[in-house]
């Protein structure tokens, strides 16, 4: 038999969140290397969903907040070698290349601020992640006025000259 469910994500404010997979025990602390080196002041909290022997959820982080919502995250999940960062002070574009590069991390599902669920497969054996919903469906094809808007927010944030 196969279930698959929905898991809805908690993401708190102002904050982003980055789901994917990974092989091997020592995830948590080089994700946790690979955050604080990546942005200056960055807050995160990571967690891990071990796949074997134990089968414990290990966790690290420099946000007690965040790295509470990560366990949680992921016992929600509860998917083998699956890893959840929630982070602040910084946005995935400036960690996800430092992650992907990561010897363990084997693929990324989503990076994202928007309310997010995530599709869990469950067998006899475990449970998997199939894939993610991120936000909502399109409204639309973007006219004039949204596209200076979107280049003038780009600017904004300092992402464009």
């Amino acid at each position: 038999m196969l279930e698959m469910k929905p898991v809805t994500m908690e993401i708190p404010d102002g904050a982003n969140i980055i789901i994917g997979q990974s092989h091997f025990i020592k995830t948590a602390e080089d994700l946790y290397e690979v955050m604080i080196n990546a942005v200056p002041g960055i807050k995160f909290g990571i967690a891990f969903c071990e796949a074997s022997g134990p089968c414990l959820v290990r966790a690290e982080g420099n946000d007690t907040a965040l790295r509470d919502v990560a366990i949680q995250n992921a016992r929600n999940i509860a998917a083998g070698h699956t890893f959840v960062i929630l982070m602040k002070g910084a946005f995935p574009v400036n960690v996800l290349n430092a992650i992907k590069s990561c010897p363990e991390v084997c693929s990324v599902f989503c990076a994202t601020a928007n309310p997010l669920q995530v599709l869990v497969a469950e067998t006899k054996q475990g449970r998997g992640v199939l894939g993610v919903i991120d936000g909502y469906c399109p409204k639309g094809v973007e006219n004039e006025k949204d596209i200076q808007e979107r280049r003038q927010f780009l600017r904004k944030i300092g992402y464009k000259v």
